[in-house]
């Protein structure tokens, strides 16, 4: 999906994305984050009152709505789509959310003291310049919480089984790292959330066919098909660990800061 055309799936989705969460974990996001897990990450990035916080490819910001509601930050809200940014401006409830609509690097000028993205690294191709903006755009001390899909380049014909492949480019983990660390940045924090996001896979997977006729009234019925066979693949390799998920947050110190872990 591209632009504006994700966001026709955003309403015709939420009955099937609804049913495939457990109580009180959907909010709003388009991806396998858990609302549990969107608050760990925002914890460990240390958001909270005051804290001023990008949060880059938003989408329509439920996740961002989520931890602007909670813990007070100061937020603006950044996606190529001027449409998706119209139902987060919509949807923000009075909370004192901002957006602007804008590809990806550049970012916003200013210094922010975190910076987040969500569920988007694996569409940048190459990832030197957005990690350079993001280390440009952190005040000293400040923080970048992020998921990766990590796992070697896609083969020739895994790129052939995968619907919209050219947005799917996986990163090996020390690679990953390495990156970070040319850029300024220092891991402090990581953890491993493949099973739980293959468990979110695997219950969208039943989810979207249960709402098939209404799914594909509205965006049709070869996108949903590709939509579910995108799913499938990703539950399998997260299964075989032919991809791991990975949630991290990196720092760029401040001078005399201790090393990284």
């Amino acid at each position: 999906m591209r632009q504006d055309e994700r966001v026709p799936f955003v309403e015709a989705l939420l009955r099937a994305r609804q049913s495939a969460y457990a109580p009180g974990e959907y909010v709003e996001q388009e991806s396998f984050m858990r609302a549990g897990e969107i608050r760990t990450l925002a914890e460990r990035a240390g958001i909270s009152g005051g804290v001023s916080v990008l949060d880059l490819c938003c989408g329509v910001a439920g996740p961002g709505r989520l931890i602007t509601r909670e813990l007070g930050c100061r937020y603006l809200g950044v996606d190529y789509s001027a449409s998706a940014i119209d139902i987060a401006r919509a949807r923000c409830d009075g909370l004192p959310c901002r957006f602007e609509v804008a590809r990806v690097p550049p970012l916003p000028r200013g210094r922010f003291e975190v910076v987040l993205l969500f569920e988007t690294m694996l569409a940048f191709a190459d990832k030197r310049p957005l990690l350079d903006a993001i280390s440009g755009a952190l005040a000293s001390g400040g923080r970048f919480a992020f998921t990766i899909e990590e796992g070697q380049p896609l083969t020739g014909p895994e790129r052939a089984r995968m619907p919209d492949a050219d947005t799917v480019w996986l990163t090996p983990l020390e690679e990953m790292r390495a990156l970070l660390q040319r850029a300024g940045l220092v891991v402090r924090w990581q953890e491993d959330w493949s099973l739980s996001h293959r468990a979110t896979a695997d219950s969208l997977i039943d989810a979207f066919p249960a709402d098939a006729t209404a799914v594909a009234a509205q965006i049709g019925r070869q996108a949903l098909d590709d939509l579910i066979a995108a799913h499938r693949l990703w539950s399998e390799w997260l299964e075989t660990g032919r991809v791991r998920k990975f949630a991290i947050v990196a720092e760029r110190p401040s001078i005399g800061s201790a090393a990284g872990v």
